[in-house]
């Protein structure tokens, strides 16, 4: 399973997954780093089998017009603990791997939910 962070997601979350023994790299690692638009990130994503990890709600459009990216996790929750939202990962890490293997997804994080499709 691999996982790509976006720009405003902590390094902390990708480096936990990576401990998890997953692939895991930040979009400031690649491309055009913090520069790279939103179309080039998806599609990087796409390409490479990558789980789009963001909070940016133009993914979510462009999943649910284009299913672009194919393989999103959307984060609702603004800006809470790098802790809590490693725990969160932590324990829903079975839930990605059971989507991990389908075509498409959404899974959307809020605050007391965790929704997908």
């Amino acid at each position: 399973m691999k996982f790509l962070c976006d720009v405003h997601i902590s390094y902390k979350l990708s480096k936990k997954i990576e401990s998890l023994g997953f692939e895991s790299i930040h979009v400031n690692f690649i491309l055009d780093k913090w520069f790279t638009s939103d179309t080039e990130i998806a599609k990087f994503a796409d390409s490479n089998d990558y789980i789009l990890i963001s909070k940016d709600a133009d993914f979510k459009n462009s999943y649910l017009i284009n299913k672009l990216p194919k393989k999103l996790i959307k984060i609702n929750l603004g800006n809470i603990p790098n802790a809590e939202l490693i725990l969160i990962f932590e324990t829903n890490i079975n839930l990605f791997k059971k989507l991990y293997k389908k075509d498409s997804f959404i899974v959307e994080i809020d605050k007391d939910n965790i929704i997908y499709q």
